[in-house]
C-alpha cells in the first residue's frame, strides 16, 4: 500500500494561541435587546416557566437546555497518551471535546473535571448534578476503574452514559474494519484479529468485533495473551476470545493474523508484519506515536490506519460520539445499548461506501452526512429495542 505524504501540522505557537482563554464560551439562543426581552428571559416572565416545570418536571426537556446538554466528565487519569495528569491539565482536552460536540453534533456540552478518583464520589456528584444535563460522556478515565464507573453511572442515572474511550473507539474501529473488508473483498467472520492492549479501548473493540460477527479475536497486554486467570474485565474477555488457544506474546499472536489493532502504545517490530497472513490490515491507533510508522506498515499491509490526521484512514472518535449522543437524545433514550453502537458503526460504514478505497475506509470527520446518519441510525435502533418504560 502506498501512502500519501504527511499533511502539514500546526506549529506550537498556533496551538497555544488557539487555546488562550480557553476554547469555549456561552451564547444566547434568545437575544436580550430591550426591557421586554429581559422580562421574557428573566423576571417576571421566567417565573411562569419555572412554575410549569415544578408542576410537570418533564417540561424541563422542552423549556431548558438540558435535553441538548452533554456533560463531558473526566478525572484526568488517562488523558490522551499523557497518562494521569490530573483534572486541571485534562481540561483543555474536555473543552476540545465540547467544541466537537457543538461543531459536529449541534449539541451543547459542558466540561466537568473532578478532583477525585473515587468511583462512588464521582457517581454521587453526577447524580446530584443530574437536573443540569441530559447525558454523560465519560472521558480519559483510567482502566480498570473506567469499567466500574460506567456501569455504576448507567445504573444510577436515567440518561445516556457512554465512556467514549471505550465505545467511541470501538464503533469507529468496527466501521473501519468493515470498510477495509469491503475495499479488499474480504469477510469479517473469516479474519484472525490481534488486539494489542487490554485497557478500556481494547476490551470494547474486542467485544464489538465479536458482536458484529468476528470469530477469531486474540487480545494481549504487556504480559502476553490474556487468559481467564487474570480476573476482572480481562478474565471475562479471555473467556469470550482466543478460540485457538494462542499462548505467549505478540510474536505468537501475530503469526498468521489478518488484522492487527494497536491500542497500547507498545512498539510493533516491523519483522512481525512479515509473519502475518498475506495483505493484512494494520490499525496502529496509539497517539501521538503509532505502534509502527505507517510507511513501514504499508510495505506489508493492504490497509493501514492510524489515529492521526496527517495520514490516510484516521480512526477518529469524532465520527461516532456526536451522532451517538445526538441520536440518543433525539430518541429520549435512557441508555446507549449495544444495538445502538452497532447501528452507529454501520451508519459510518454506509457513508464511506460512496467513496471507498484502501486509503478511504472511513469518511472524513468533516463529511456533513456522518453525524446525521449516525444519529438517525442510533435513534432508530433505540426505538426498535426499547419499551415505553425505557423512555425518559
Amino acid at each position: 500500500m502506498t501512502l500519501s505524504p504527511e499533511r502539514t501540522l500546526p506549529t506550537r505557537d498556533e496551538i497555544f494561541a488557539a487555546h488562550e482563554g480557553g476554547k469555549l464560551s456561552t451564547g444566547l439562543a434568545t437575544p436580550l435587546r430591550d426591557a421586554r426581552d429581559l422580562a421574557i428571559a428573566y423576571t417576571p416572565g421566567v417565573a411562569d416557566v419555572s412554575r410549569a416545570i415544578a408542576a410537570d418536571p418533564a417540561l424541563a426537556r422542552r423549556y431548558t437546555w438540558t435535553d441538548r446538554l452533554v456533560a463531558v466528565v473526566s478525572d484526568g487519569t488517562a488523558v490522551l497518551g499523557l497518562g494521569d495528569i490530573g483534572p486541571r491539565a485534562s481540561l483543555p482536552v474536555m473543552e476540545g471535546k465540547s467544541a466537537l460536540f457543538k461543531t459536529f453534533g449541534e449539541l451543547d456540552s459542558i466540561p466537568l473535571v473532578l478532583d477525585t478518583t473515587d468511583v462512588d464520589e464521582i457517581v454521587e456528584t453526577l447524580v446530584r448534578l443530574r437536573p443540569s444535563f441530559g447525558a454523560v460522556n465519560l472521558e480519559d478515565v483510567a482502566a480498570p476503574r473506567c469499567f466500574e464507573l460506567e456501569r455504576k453511572l448507567i445504573e444510577a442515572l436515567d440518561c445516556p452514559v457512554m465512556h467514549d474511550d471505550q465505545h467511541g473507539t470501538a464503533i469507529v474501529l468496527l466501521a473501519a474494519v468493515k470498510g477495509a473488508c469491503a475495499a479488499t473483498g474480504r469477510d469479517l467472520a473469516g479474519l484472525r484479529t490481534v488486539i494489542s492492549g487490554a485497557g478500556a479501548a481494547g476490551v470494547a473493540c474486542a467485544r464489538i468485533l465479536l458482536a458484529a460477527g468476528a470469530s477469531d479475536v486474540v487480545v494481549l497486554d504487556s504480559r502476553g495473551v490474556i487468559d481467564t486467570a487474570r480476573g476482572g474485565e480481562k478474565g471475562a474477555l479471555a473467556a469470550e476470545t482466543n478460540p485457538r488457544g494462542v499462548t505467549g506474546g505478540i510474536a505468537e499472536a501475530m503469526r498468521g493474523a489478518d488484522v492487527f489493532v494497536g491500542l497500547s502504545s507498545a512498539t510493533l517490530p516491523e519483522e512481525l508484519l512479515a509473519t502475518m497472513a498475506p495483505d493484512p490490515f494494520v490499525f496502529a491507533l496509539s497517539n501521538p506515536d503509532p505502534e509502527i510508522h505507517p510507511s513501514a506498515a504499508g510495505r506489508y499491509a493492504s490497509v493501514v490506519a492510524t489515529g492521526r490526521s496527517d495520514f490516510p484512514n484516521q480512526i477518529n472518535n469524532v465520527l461516532a460520539f456526536p451522532g451517538v449522543f445526538r441520536g440518543a437524545l433525539d430518541a429520549g433514550a435512557r441508555r446507549i445499548t449495544e444495538a445502538m453502537k452497532l447501528a452507529a458503526a454501520e451508519a459510518i460504514f454506509s457513508v464511506a461506501t460512496d467513496d471507498l478505497a484502501v486509503d478511504r475506509i472511513v469518511p472524513s470527520p468533516f463529511d456533513p452526512r456522518v453525524a446525521p446518519e449516525v444519529a438517525a441510525a442510533v435513534a432508530q435502533a433505540w426505538a426498535a429495542g426499547s419499551t415505553g418504560s425505557d423512555r425518559r
